[in-house]
């Protein structure tokens, strides 16, 4: 069952949501279709990590160029699933004076990408926080297929008011 929030808590305290609707998404970043990279998220930890959802089907619009004889997920666009987890992630642990707000991109570093993803592929994106300073948050995330490890990054971001 998905669950909003119903009070701010702080980054500190640790609160358990197991899943998060799209439309629940769609409230708390401002991404949309093409863009919008994360269908769900589950086993929230406010303030601390998550798990984004991502299905990727042969109907999304990169595959048409990249590459049409054998379709794959463009890499930046996994780190951006892995962003959009993590803005999601932040917002709900802010709160609702958040929703909406900007999430840009500050650092992207120690990007690896294992494997090629395609579409049947289901991608969870595991994102962590290693630390938050003021509006920057500092992630680390892993997008695994199959349980099997996809790519990997460090990121951080700032949250714009």
């Amino acid at each position: 069952m998905d669950q909003k929030p119903e009070t701010q808590a702080p980054a500190t305290e640790s609160t358990h949501i197991d899943a998060v609707d799209i439309m629940r998404i769609m409230e708390a970043i401002p991404h949309r279709y093409p863009f919008l990279l994360i269908d769900r998220m589950v086993d929230v930890e406010l303030g601390a990590s998550a798990v984004g959802v991502k299905n990727v089907s042969v109907n999304e619009p990169f595959f048409q160029g990249h590459f049409p004889a054998r379709p794959v997920m463009p890499g930046v666009l996994i780190v951006e699933a892995m962003a959009q987890t993590a803005a999601t992630l932040v917002v709900l642990t802010l709160g609702a004076a958040f929703e909406g707000k900007l999430v840009y991109f500050m650092t992207i570093e120690n990007a690896k990408f294992r494997r090629p993803v395609g579409p049947g592929d289901q991608l969870r994106i595991h994102v962590e926080k290693e630390r938050q300073r003021a509006n920057v948050w500092k992630f680390k995330g892993v997008a695994r297929v199959d349980g099997v490890s996809v790519a990997e990054a460090t990121f951080s971001a700032m949250i714009m008011e």
